[in-house]
C-alpha cells in the first residue's frame, strides 16, 4: 500500500533538514524517549490489568549496521497497529508554518515541540527511514512503513514475533558521523543516561589476550533509578557525593546539597550542589542539567533558575517546564517562574538552617562559597532578604559576624560626628598592614574584603542600611578615617604649603598611569611625616569598572589618584622646610614678592572690570591682564624650577617619599633599587 502523508505544506523534509540542521543530533533523544515512552506505556497498561501477558525484557535496544549504513532503535512496548500508524505517523497538523519558522528558526526543539514531530526528526540524519511494529493487541499484525523523506510512504504487512517497535534509520551520505560508535555512545551519553528503562547499546567489552572483544552481556548505558528520584529519607550524604563524582567525574567533594522533592502546586524533583567557588569570576556555569521525567533537554538553565544560581551545580527534573518552546516563552511561563522562585527560597533556607546548626563549620567554608552568597545577594533582591541573617563579614583577624552583629560590635568607637557608623576594610592585609596598624592602635576594627564582588557589595549594603558608610583603611589618614570632631589647621602659610608642594611633587617617581596630589593636615608630631591614601570614591569607581566595565568602563581609563599627605607638625616637615628656605629662599622670594605685586594689579583689574562684559572692555585692557598672568606663569615656572633642583638634592624628601611609597607597595624597578642604595649611603652618614 502507497499513501502521501496528510501535511499542509507542500514539503515537510526540507523544512526539517534546513532549520533543524544545527541541532540535528537531538533526533536520538526523540527516538530513544518515544521507545521508552511505549514501554512505559505498556508497563501500565499490565499494572492495571489490560495487559495480560508477561512484559519480559524490555530493555531498548540500539544497534549499529555500519555495513549497512542503519542506526536501529528497538522496544518492547505497546508497538503500533496500521491504524496507530495512519494516525500518529501519516498526519502532521502543520497550518501557519511559514510564519512559525520564520519566528523560532533557531529553535529546533520549538518546532519539534509545537508539532509534535519528534519521530520526524529523524529525517534530519536519514535518507529513508522505516518503522517495523506490532501492537502489543491480541492478534494484532505486524506492519512496515517506510518513507524516503518525500511525502510519499509505503506500508504493507510483515513478519514479526515480538511485539514493539523497530525504527530503522538509513542515514544519509551526508551525516556518517552518526555510524560512528563513539559518537553514538556519547549521545546517549549525554541525553539518555537517567532515563527510566534500560538502554542497551551493543555489549560490553573486555580485553583478552591483548585486544578488547565483545561479552555476551549488553552494555546498559543508563541509570533507571538515579539518586534525584529516590527519597530522602533512604539516602546518605555517600549517595549524594557518589552521584555528584557521576555527574562530575574528578571534581573536588561539593560543599553542601539540596534536594529538591516538590508536588504542588508544580512537580519538581532534583539535587542541587554547593560547589566550591573560587576567589575569582571564572564562574563555572552550566553545570546544572535540565530533565524532564529522567530525558536531558539542556544544561543551560537561563531562564529556570535566577542568573546566580547557574553557579550551583546538579540536576532539576520537572514535565511542568515547557522545554520545546523559545528561550522567551520559557521565561515568561508562570511554571517557570514559580519553580525559579522556589529553587531561590529553598537554598536560602537550607544555607540559613546550615547556619544555625552548625556556626563554626559554616564559617569554615564562607570563603569557599562568600562569593557566591554575594553574587547572589547583587543580582536578586529576594535573595538579599533572606541572606540577610546569613551573610558574614570577616575582620583581618579571622573573625566572623552578621552585619547586625558587626554594627554593634563598632558602633561606639567608629560612629563620626554626623551619627554614621564607620566600617573599616582592608582589600589586601598584607599591602595595608600599616594602615591596619595604625586603625587598630585608635582602637578601630578592620574587616577583610578582598572578594572581587566586595566593591559592589559595599555599595549595596550602604543603600541598604542608612548611616553605615564603608571606607578603605587607606583611603585617607587614620585621623581622618572617623571625623569624630573638627581636625586642627595646617599653621603654614599659602606660599610655604606651595613651595612644600613643589619639593615633593617634584621628587615623586613616575608611576605609569598614576597621578599624586599634595595635601597638607596637622597630624600631630607623632603621626608619620608624609602617607599616602587613595581616596574612596574613585577608588571605588575604577575597581567597579574592572569588573563591570560597561558604562563605568571610562573610570577604569582613568589614572589612578593618590594624595600624598604632608603632616605640617612633624619635626621633620618642619626641618625640610627650614633648610629650604634657607638653602633658596634668596632665589625664590624676589620671584615671589613680584608674584604678589602682579597678583594686586590682577585684582585691581578684576575690580575695576567686574561690571562690565567681557565682550566691552577694550582690547588693551585685554592684553593687559593676559600681560599680567604671562608673567605669573613664567615666575611660577622659575620659582617651581628652583625649588625642584633643590628637592633634587635633598635625599630627606626624597626618602621620605619612597618609605611612603614602599608601604603601599607601589616602590618598584630603578626607583626601589635607588632607594636601597640611598639607604645605605645614609647609614654610613
Amino acid at each position: 500500500m502507497k499513501g502521501t502523508i496528510g501535511v499542509t505544506t507542500d514539503n515537510i523534509f526540507p523544512v526539517i533538514k534546513k532549520f533543524l540542521y544545527s541541532d540535528h543530533e537531538i533526533f536520538l533523544r526523540e527516538i530513544v524517549s518515544n521507545a521508552v515512552d511505549a514501554t512505559q506505556k505498556l508497563k501500565t497498561l499490565s499494572s492495571v490489568g489490560e495487559f495480560k501477558g508477561e512484559l519480559g525484557d524490555t530493555t531498548v535496544s540500539v544497534k549499529l549496521d555500519k555495513q549497512a549504513g542503519t542506526l536501529t532503535i528497538s522496544d518492547r512496548g505497546i508497538g503500533m497497529t496500521q491504524d496507530d500508524i495512519d494516525k500518529y505517523i501519516n498526519q502532521i497538523a502543520f497550518s501557519g508554518a511559514t510564519e512559525f519558522l520564520d519566528k523560532y528558526k533557531d529553535d529546533a526543539n520549538a518546532i519539534i515541540g509545537h508539532f509534535g514531530l519528534g519521530f520526524y526528526s529523524a529525517f534530519m540524519v536519514a535518507k529513508q527511514v522505516d518503522i517495523v511494529t506490532k501492537s502489543y493487541k491480541q492478534d494484532a499484525k505486524a506492519v512496515k512503513w517506510s518513507c524516503d523523506g518525500t511525502p510519499n510512504y509505503t506500508i504493507e504487512e510483515v513478519d514479526k514475533q515480538d511485539r514493539g517497535t523497530d525504527i530503522v534509520l538509513h542515514i544519509a551520505d551526508d551525516e556518517k558521523e552518526f555510524l560512528e560508535e563513539n559518537r553514538i555512545d556519547f549521545l546517549l551519553k549525554k541525553y539518555c543516561k537517567f532515563l527510566p528503562v534500560a538502554i542497551a547499546f551493543g555489549k560490553k567489552k573486555e580485553w583478552k589476550d591483548g585486544k578488547e572483544v565483545e561479552t555476551d552481556q549488553d552494555n546498559i548505558i543508563n541509570d533507571v533509578n538515579p539518586t534525584w528520584t529516590r527519597k530522602p529519607a533512604d539516602l546518605k550524604d555517600e549517595d549524594y557525593d557518589k552521584f555528584y563524582s557521576q555527574l562530575y567525574p574528578g571534581s573536588e567533594k561539593p560543599l553542601f546539597h539540596f534536594h529538591l522533592n516538590v508536588d504542588f502546586p508544580f512537580h519538581l524533583t532534583g539535587i542541587l550542589y554547593f560547589s566550591k567557588v573560587h576567589s575569582n569570576l571564572d564562574f563555572q556555569r552550566n553545570k546544572i542539567q535540565l530533565y524532564s521525567n529522567q530525558v536531558f533537554v539542556t544544561d543551560n538553565v537561563e531562564g529556570v533558575v535566577p542568573d546566580f544560581l547557574s553557579l550551583l551545580h546538579g540536576v532539576i527534573d520537572s514535565p511542568d517546564i515547557p522545554l520545546n518552546v523559545s528561550r522567551s516563552y520559557l521565561q515568561a511561563d508562570q511554571n517557570v517562574k514559580k519553580i525559579s522562585s522556589h529553587i531561590t527560597k529553598k537554598v536560602s533556607d537550607s544555607l540559613e538552617s546550615l547556619f544555625k546548626k552548625d556556626r563554626k563549620d559554616f564559617e569554615e567554608k564562607w570563603n569557599s562559597m562568600s562569593l557566591f552568597i554575594t553574587y547572589g545577594m547583587l543580582s536578586d533582591e529576594k535573595f538579599y532578604d533572606r541572606a540577610a541573617s546569613f551573610f558574614l563579614l570577616k575582620n583581618t583577624e579571622g573573625k566572623f559576624f552578621t552585619l547586625d552583629e558587626y554594627k554593634k560590635l563598632i558602633e561606639k568607637e567608629q560612629t563620626d560626628k554626623d551619627k554614621n557608623i564607620i566600617a573599616l576594610y582592608a582589600s589586601d592585609a598584607i599591602a595595608q598592614h600599616a594602615y591596619i596598624n595604625a586603625a587598630k592602635a585608635k582602637g578601630y576594627d578592620v574587616l577583610l574584603l578582598n572578594g572581587q564582588l566586595d566593591t559592589h557589595l559595599i555599595n549595596a549594603l550602604e543603600q541598604k542600611n542608612e548611616k553605615l558608610r564603608f571606607t578603605r583603611v587607606d583611603s585617607d589618614v587614620v585621623e581622618r578615617l572617623i571625623v569624630k570632631e573638627d581636625l586642627q589647621k595646617t599653621s603654614l602659610t599659602s606660599a610655604q604649603q606651595e613651595a612644600l608642594t613643589t619639593t615633593f611633587k617634584s621628587s615623586i617617581p613616575a608611576i605609569d598611569k598614576t597621578e599624586f596630589y599634595v595635601e597638607f593636615q596637622n597630624l600631630g608630631e607623632q603621626q608619620q611625616p608624609l602617607v599616602i591614601t587613595q581616596q574612596e570614591f574613585m577608588r571605588r569607581m575604577q575597581d567597579m569598572a574592572k569588573v563591570s566595565g560597561g558604562p563605568m568602563g571610562f573610570y577604569g581609563e582613568m589614572p589612578a589618584s593618590y594624595s600624598l599627605v604632608v603632616n605640617t607638625a612633624h619635626p621633620v616637615v618642619a626641618k625640610i622646610l627650614n633648610d629650604e628656605e634657607q638653602a633658596i629662599g634668596d632665589q625664590v622670594k624676589p620671584l615671589n614678592d613680584q608674584r604678589n605685586q602682579l597678583d594686586k594689579q590682577i585684582t585691581d583689574w578684576n575690580t575695576a572690570h567686574k561690571d562690565v562684559k567681557y565682550e566691552d572692555i577694550p582690547q588693551a585692557d585685554k592684553d593687559d591682564k593676559k600681560k599680567y598672568e604671562d608673567e605669573m606663569a613664567e615666575l611660577r615656572k622659575q620659582s617651581d624650577q628652583i625649588i625642584s633642583q633643590y628637592a633634587a638634592t635633598n635625599t630627606t624628601v626624597r626618602q621620605l617619599i619612597d618609605l611612603a611609597l614602599l608601604s603601599n607597595n607601589m616602590l618598584k624597578g630603578e626607583a626601589l633599587s635607588q632607594f636601597v642604595q640611598r639607604s645605605f649611603d645614609l647609614l654610613k652618614e
